[in-house]
């Protein structure tokens, strides 16, 4: 069983907030934009860290993250890719990690984006796969409120989903 805090977009900032949220967690996902070499680095310190770098990424970022990167967690294939879009709106630079992801014998799918600063968490039937977007954690963009989601897999199970908002 593995609990997992999931942030995005943070966008070069750090809310001592999140050590907090990330404290009872086995670790950390990142769905891009993070915008600091050292607050990856922070994440890196505080529990196993996994992350896609971001369109705002940087050099440093870009050599260190993917662009996409997908692994199984427990029983459950994940897919993480930044612009990516949601479920009947896939970015079409998605659409091919989605098709193979789907073709996957795994008896549980999850794909995780970021770059929209939206919070959304929606089930894909045609592809048999959840996805969530846990919004943004930083300051940067028009976001009203900033999220962070907190969620347990446990074998084939994705559950106790929670939005925690930091405003």
């Amino acid at each position: 069983m593995k609990r997992i805090l999931l942030l995005s977009d943070t966008h070069a900032y750090w809310d001592k907030r999140f050590e907090d949220y990330i404290e009872p967690c086995d670790e950390i996902w990142h769905a891009g934009d993070m915008c600091s070499y050292e607050h990856a680095r922070q994440f890196q310190e505080l529990k196993p860290f996994r992350a896609v770098c971001g369109n705002c990424d940087g050099g440093e970022l870009r050599r260190i993250f993917p662009e996409v990167l997908r692994w199984r967690c427990e029983e459950v294939e994940v897919l993480m890719k930044h612009i990516g879009g949601y479920p009947g709106h896939y970015d079409p630079s998605a659409r091919r990690y989605l098709d193979e992801l789907a073709k996957t014998q795994a008896s549980a799918r999850l794909y995780i984006s970021g770059h929209s600063h939206i919070l959304k968490v929606k089930f894909d039937p045609r592809l048999q796969c959840l996805h969530i977007n846990p919004g943004a954690a930083g300051l940067q963009g028009w976001q009203q409120v900033r999220t962070l989601v907190r969620f347990t897999i446990d074998k084939a199970d994705i559950r106790d989903l929670e939005v925690i908002e930091l405003n």
